[in-house]
C-alpha cells in the first residue's frame, strides 16, 4: 500500500489543535512537508515541535483568519508554488438556531467555511494540475447527513460545503486531483467541550449528563479522538486513496442511522 507522502506540500488548516493537529501529525509521518494555519502564532509554534521530521522535511506555520477571506488570500500570495495537499479545516459557527440567528451570523460562516475554502483552492489548483495530484479533504460534520439541533447556521452552510466538493470532485478529478469530505462526529475537541458545556447550562444539568446522552446514542459507546479523525484524513491524502473522490465519509462510531 502507497502512503508515501515525500515530497508533497500540504496546507492544514486549524493546524494548532485538535482534529487539524492530529491530521498534520499523521501527514507528517508519511513524509510530507507540512505548513500548519490557523490564528495564534504562539499555539502554531508549539505545534509545529509536534510534527514528524525525517531528513529534507521542512515545516512551518502561517497565521491567517478564515473569518476574514482577504485576509487569507494576502497571507497566501506569497507561497508559491501551491499546495499538493489542502486540509480545509475551521471552527464551527456560532451555535443557536436559524430563528436566532442573524445575517451577520451566517456571513461570518459563509466566509471560514466556504469563501476561504475558495480562495485556497484556487491558490493551489494550478500546481495540483501541473503536476497531476491533488488531494482536498473538507473537515465538515456529520451535520451534512443529518442536521444537529441547535447548530442552524452550521447545518446550513456544511451543506454548502458539501456541494461545493462535490462539484468540484467532477471539474478536477480528470486531472488526478480527489475532493473528499469528512463527515467527524462527537469527537473530543474544545469546540466539542464548549457545545456540551452549553447544552448543559441551558439544560440546567452536568456536562457529564449531556455527553452521556450522545455516548448513548454511539453504537461504539464512546466518543472520537482527535487522533482518529486525523488517520482518516491523511490516509484520504496518500496515493493509495487515489480512486476515492466525491464522497461524504463519516467517521462517527455509527452514530448516522441513514446510510
Amino acid at each position: 500500500m502507497n502512503l508515501d507522502l515525500s515530497g508533497k506540500y500540504a496546507l492544514v488548516c486549524g493546524g494548532s489543535k485538535g482534529i487539524g493537529l492530529s491530521t498534520a501529525i499523521e501527514l507528517s509521518k508519511m513524509g510530507c512537508n507540512i505548513t500548519l494555519a490557523a490564528r495564534n502564532a504562539e499555539a502554531l509554534s508549539a505545534a509545529l515541535a509536534l510534527l514528524d521530521k525525517k531528513k529534507r522535511q521542512r515545516h512551518r506555520f502561517i497565521t491567517m483568519d478564515m473569518q476574514q477571506p482577504e485576509d487569507v488570500r494576502r497571507r497566501l500570495s506569497s507561497i508559491h508554488p501551491g499546495f499538493h495537499i489542502l486540509v480545509l479545516n475551521s471552527g464551527g459557527p456560532k451555535s443557536g438556531s436559524l430563528l436566532s440567528s442573524t445575517v451577520d451570523d451566517l456571513q461570518a460562516g459563509f466566509n471560514s467555511l466556504l469563501l476561504s475554502a475558495q480562495i485556497i483552492m484556487k491558490q493551489s489548483a494550478e500546481t495540483m494540475i501541473a503536476e497531476g495530484f491533488g488531494r482536498i479533504i473538507n473537515i465538515i460534520s456529520i451535520g451534512l447527513k443529518e442536521p444537529i439541533h441547535g447548530l442552524g447556521v452550521s447545518n446550513t452552510i456544511r451543506g454548502a460545503v458539501g456541494n461545493w466538493a462535490k462539484t468540484l470532485a467532477g471539474e478536477l478529478g480528470p486531472h488526478g486531483i480527489t475532493v473528499n469530505n469528512i463527515l467527524p462526529g462527537y469527537t473530543l475537541t474544545d469546540r466539542m467541550d464548549t457545545l456540551m458545556t452549553q447544552r448543559a447550562e441551558a439544560q440546567e444539568v452536568s456536562k457529564a449528563e449531556i455527553i452521556q446522552k450522545y455516548v448513548d446514542q454511539i453504537p461504539l459507546r464512546r466518543l472520537a479522538n482527535p487522533q482518529e479523525i486525523g488517520a482518516v484524513a491523511a490516509f484520504l491524502a496518500t496515493p493509495a486513496a487515489g480512486y476515492i473522490n466525491g464522497v461524504n465519509l463519516p467517521v462517527d462510531g455509527g452514530y448516522l442511522r441513514s446510510l
